[in-house]
């Protein structure tokens, strides 16, 4: 069985991810914080955000085609409402993988725990996010 995927839905999760990121990542929201917490320092050149927007939409699409297919699967299996399958897959999926995952990395590179939780809160807005726009457009 190959899971059934509405391009449309992913495309749409994708750019929302850009959505969130831009605004919670903005000075007034948490980008003066992570910003000091990663250690960074604006260049000031719009150029040098070029490499890691092409990777976040590349990366994003990926995680959104991904997401799809495991809420297809899930619906399959489970039965019952498209859209809550894909809200709780997006939340398991994030908490076994990507929560789970930067809280290891982040122990081991010494990272603030407050811009792991910072990042870790970020990632679970964006999936859930794109949970929504997936689960109300089945394929």
């Amino acid at each position: 069985m190959v899971p059934e995927i509405n391009y449309i839905a992913v495309i749409l999760a994708t750019l929302s991810s850009m959505i969130v990121g831009t605004i919670w990542y903005s000075p007034r929201v948490f980008g003066n914080y992570w910003m000091k917490a990663a250690g960074i320092t604006p260049s000031g050149n719009a150029a040098d955000a070029l490499r890691p927007i092409v990777v976040t939409i590349i990366v994003s699409f990926i995680t959104a085609w991904v997401l799809a297919g495991a809420a297809f699967i899930a619906f399959d299996f489970y039965g019952g409402s498209f859209f809550v399958n894909t809200l709780l897959t997006s939340i398991v999926l994030w908490g076994g993988f990507t929560a789970a995952r930067f809280i290891t990395h982040d122990q081991f590179d010494g990272r603030p725990n407050g811009l792991t939780v910072l990042n870790v809160s970020h990632e679970f807005v964006t999936i859930v996010v794109m949970a929504l726009i997936i689960g109300v457009w089945p394929a």
